[in-house]
């Protein structure tokens, strides 16, 4: 069962929110990310879903809507055999041409042409066009990982391991050319077919530690990040160095 979220006053969401969602921006980037790896358009707009309450609100600070909570079980992206509990957290965005009747039917217009200002920012074929974010790499590929990415520590080999995982293949293949054009190096597997019928690639496991601790440096500067996946990579980071300890 769903219930809605009240935000917590305790702790103040302090990010900069763009006059048009569209715009070049990190707030703006970061949530376009987050929308590519983890969104859907659905009748009634945009659905994004995200485990991480404060990631959830950032995103509504962005683009409005209503967020819904509710504890979910699923297959593990990897391996269909292994479920996983989790809390999920999911912003609906309404269309707003769709409720005045402008839209069609099946609620897309105003969200993938151009004609209102939260469109999506693709071209006619429905590809993802995110050059008005390049400045703003680093918070386009966190809304991407934490939309679509895995971070884990690898226990057999004592490294770190970050992954993309997507049932769109084209996705996939832009994120690879946005992690090799990024200001720090970091090489990327090709992808790699799941077990549940989607695509995954890794970033090289010598190059993950770098990769990662980049994603999230100074994040707090623009407050767009989710701090449970900052935590898992911080504490696969520290799992690491103490692996490599004689």
């Amino acid at each position: 069962m769903s219930e809605s979220v009240t935000p917590d006053d305790t702790d103040p969401l302090e990010i900069e929110v763009p006059a048009d969602p569209l715009a070049g921006h990190p707030s703006s980037a970061y949530f376009w990310g987050h929308v590519a790896g983890s969104g859907d358009v659905v009748d009634s707009g945009i659905e994004v879903v995200t485990n991480d309450e404060r990631s959830a609100r950032v995103l509504a600070a962005v683009a409005g809507g209503d967020l819904e909570y509710e504890t979910t079980s699923r297959e593990y992206a990897h391996d269909a055999s292994i479920t996983r509990t989790e809390d999920e957290y999911t912003l609906s965005i309404g269309d707003d041409e769709e409720e005045s009747g402008e839209g069609h039917q099946d609620g897309t217009r105003g969200l993938l042409g151009r004609s209102n200002a939260l469109s999506l920012p693709v071209d006619g074929r429905g590809n993802y066009r995110f050059g008005a974010f390049s400045s703003h790499d680093r918070e386009l590929l966190r809304g991407l990982l934490e939309g679509c990415g895995t971070i884990c520590f690898k226990s057999k080999s004592g490294t770190v391991g970050i992954s993309f995982v997507h049932d769109d293949r084209d996705l996939l293949e832009l994120t690879r050319e946005l992690i090799r054009t990024c200001s720090v190096e970091a090489s990327v597997d090709d992808l790699s077919e799941t077990s549940s019928g989607g695509y995954w690639f890794g970033i090289d496991d010598d190059d993950a530690p770098a990769f990662g601790t980049w994603l999230y440096e100074d994040c707090e500067a623009t407050g767009v990040y989710g701090p449970s996946r900052r935590r898992k990579l911080e504490r696969s980071l520290e799992q690491a160095e103490a692996y490599d300890e004689p």
